[in-house]
């Protein structure tokens, strides 16, 4: 832009150059024949007048002459030596000089002035006509190389605003250029494709698509042309119907935008979004279909993994609540069993029956836990686990359990990390896939469990460490229907009677309440690989130290005679088979079936408490809450939680052994035993 201003303002001047007259340049130290001299030219140019060579070199300095008439005799500087000096300055030397001499007519003074520059001689007195017509031509040249000057200027402006014009529109064309690569580079790297389909097409066979089309379908434009039918037949059958609902609505001119699955060139179904508007000319006649096709699979997948995590989340607080009141039911069964054992003598087949009874609700007990293992609310020991040590237990385990025709190949990745778990789980968890991976292969066959690490911020987990155990078998695999149900409590895909449905519920309940995940890789005919992801442990793990030996219930002592025992539980059967679990332990018991009673007694019946024995889940006061308001009055008070709900594990207060229902005589004794002696160690302290 600068430069275009400074040119118009260049052509500017030259234009008022142009338009204004010449100038004449008369040297002479007398007045007289200048005001003379200046009288005949005037009509030729504009004239000016120096009288000096002094006086006339700085006019030079200030501007342009046509011709510079200078007499040759001037005291000081004479008109040879201010010849030379015009002739020395770049900007003066091609400016005509005529000497003005009234005395030297010699052949040599003529030729030292025409040597200093001179192009004419004039003698004094002049004859005006012929200074005229001298000075005349001189000032039509000067003109004449103006106007020239001039016209080279402006064309040479023309050139250089062609230069500039083209260079802008090359410029301006650059850049849309690069506007529309990024456009279309962006609209490429996306999910999506534009499309224009003319109004009546059938099939449909779209008239232009983005360069991202094949990308997305795995078909150029061509294909589709040359075969109409292609994308109609490549429509799921679930969704054809509502397809075709749809391009019926455009029929009758409006937009529309259906969801559907597509079988792309891989054989693969993809969930697109299609949408279209009705585009109008400027009478509203309907042109065309404008559209986009939008690859929704990611977002769909992830609705389908939200939803799966809802249903999941509904199914273990269901879980969880039954199996709080079996434990209720069991324990009050066990329990009572127990005590009959101790107390009624029995012959040989009623002992069987006995017996018999008894391993159903055992196994009614082990139901339970595998479906709070599903709903995530067992108790835990997480520890970190040596799974060198794991392995070759578990393997033992497994050869006893499997039966000869299967064999179990480990594969343990070197220097691999050490998961943070609950050991026992683990092997229940191992053991059920076993077992799943054994009866998908009836004829026999291998079973590989293979251990690595591997980095977590996918699948739902939080970044960081995690240790892998992977379950493969070369089985009957699970169809893509079933693969999204198989962790679900109860259901099954083995026949009646050949399974319980919980093996799997289990391990994902174990997995998600570990913090880690399970993940299912399954194709029916080729077999099914089932992953454990559990964090990495940031400790190593403990020398392995036996536990003690179970304190066995023998004779009551006259310790325990003179123990009290407050007993509150909200069920009125596992109140009293504890109740009657206590007294055959020789205890005395207190039993009350609220919270209320309990905290309402006053400081004297509390002081004679030696235990208390609370149910945590009860409807009007919490056991928690029970124990922080009777600690309040009697802070040394030795108390124990029975529970069948794992909750209560997060919220029971400190020091507080937790009792897991059901339990048996030996368990009841040994935790009492465990918080007595507790109490007695602080005391003595």
């Amino acid at each position: 832009m600068t430069s275009d201003v400074l040119a118009h303002g260049m052509l500017t001047t030259h234009s008022q150059m142009l338009s204004s007259r010449a100038r004449i340049l008369i040297v002479d130290d007398d007045e007289l024949n200048l005001h003379a001299i200046k009288t005949v030219l005037e009509d030729i140019a504009d004239v000016v007048l120096a009288s000096s060579g002094e006086e006339a070199l700085r006019h030079l300095l200030k501007g342009e002459f046509a011709v510079i008439l200078l007499d040759v005799y001037m005291p000081g500087m004479d008109g040879y030596e201010t010849a030379q000096l015009i002739r020395a300055r770049e900007q003066t030397k091609r400016i005509p000089i005529i000497f003005l001499s009234a005395i030297n007519k010699e052949v040599e003074h003529l030729i030292r002035g025409y040597a200093m520059g001179a192009v004419d001689y004039v003698f004094k007195p002049v004859e005006p006509i012929v200074l005229q017509s001298k000075v005349a031509v001189f000032v039509d040249l000067f003109m004449m190389r103006r106007e020239i000057q001039l016209k080279a200027l402006q064309e040479q402006q023309l050139r250089d605003a062609n230069l500039h014009a083209n260079a802008d529109r090359l410029r301006a064309e650059l850049e849309l250029l690069k506007a529309e690569q990024r456009q279309s580079a962006i609209i490429e790297s996306l999910p999506i494709v534009l499309y224009l389909e003319g109004l009546d097409t059938s099939p449909r066979v779209p008239n232009f698509v983005s360069g991202n089309f094949q990308a997305l379908t795995g078909f150029t434009l061509e294909e589709v042309a040359a075969e109409p039918s292609l994308w109609i037949d490549r429509v799921h059958p679930d969704d054809l119907r509502r397809v075709s609902a749809a391009l019926a609505i455009r029929q009758e001119g409006h937009g529309y935008a259906v969801e559907y699955r597509w079988r792309t060139a891989d054989g693969q179904y993809r969930h697109f979004l299609d949408q279209a508007v009705l585009l109008r000319d400027a009478q509203g006649n309907p042109l065309e279909y404008a559209g986009t096709l939008l690859d929704i699979t990611d977002r769909k997948e992830l609705e389908s993994q939200l939803l799966h995590v809802r249903k999941m989340d509904a199914l273990g607080q269901i879980t969880g609540g039954i199996a709080h009141d079996f434990n209720n039911l069991l324990g009050a069964i066990l329990g009572g069993l127990e005590m009959l054992e101790l107390r009624v003598p029995m012959s040989p087949e009623q002992r069987k029956l006995f017996g018999t009874t008894r391993r159903a609700a055992e196994q009614g007990t082990a139901l339970v836990t595998r479906l709070l293992a599903f709903a995530r609310k067992q108790k835990l020991q997480p520890a970190s686990i040596d799974m060198a040590v794991f392995s070759a237990a578990a393997t033992q385990l497994l050869e006893h359990t499997l039966g000869g025709m299967v064999m179990v190949e480990w594969h343990v990745q070197e220097d691999l990390w050490h998961p943070y778990a609950d050991e026992g789980q683990l092997e229940l968890a191992l053991m059920n896939l076993a077992i799943n991976a054994r009866d998908a292969m009836p004829e026999g066959g291998t079973i590989q469990v293979a251990c690595r690490n591997a980095q977590g911020g996918r699948f739902g987990l939080a970044e960081g460490d995690y240790v892998v155990l992977a379950v493969t078998d070369s089985g009957c695999g699970i169809s893509p229907d079933d693969l999204e149900r198989v962790t679900e409590p109860f259901f099954t895909t083995k026949s009646v009677g050949k399974g319980t449905g919980l093996g799997l519920s289990m391990v994902y309940g174990f997995a998600q309440q570990s913090g880690g995940t399970v993940r299912i890789h399954s194709r029916l005919g080729e077999g099914t690989t089932v992953e454990i992801w559990l964090p990495r442990a940031t400790q190593p793990p403990k020398s392995t130290i036996a536990p003690p030996p179970a304190t066995v219930a023998g004779t009551p002592t006259a310790e325990a005679e003179a123990q009290h025992v407050l007993l509150v539980d909200d069920h009125d059967g596992v109140r009293m088979t504890t109740t009657i679990l206590l007294e055959e332990l020789g205890y005395r018991v207190t039993a009350i079936p609220d919270g209320v009673q309990a905290v309402s007694l006053s400081n004297q019946e509390l002081d004679d408490v030696d235990v208390l024995i609370s149910d945590y889940a009860m409807p009007l006061m919490s056991g928690s809450e029970i124990i922080r308001q009777l600690r309040a009055k009697r802070s040394t008070l030795p108390a124990i939680i029975i529970t069948g709900h794992a909750d209560a594990i997060a919220n029971i207060p400190d020091s507080v052994p937790v009792l897991n229902k059901p339990f048996t005589l030996a368990q009841l004794q040994q935790a009492i035993a465990s918080v007595e002696a507790q109490h007695a160690v602080a005391a003595a302290r």
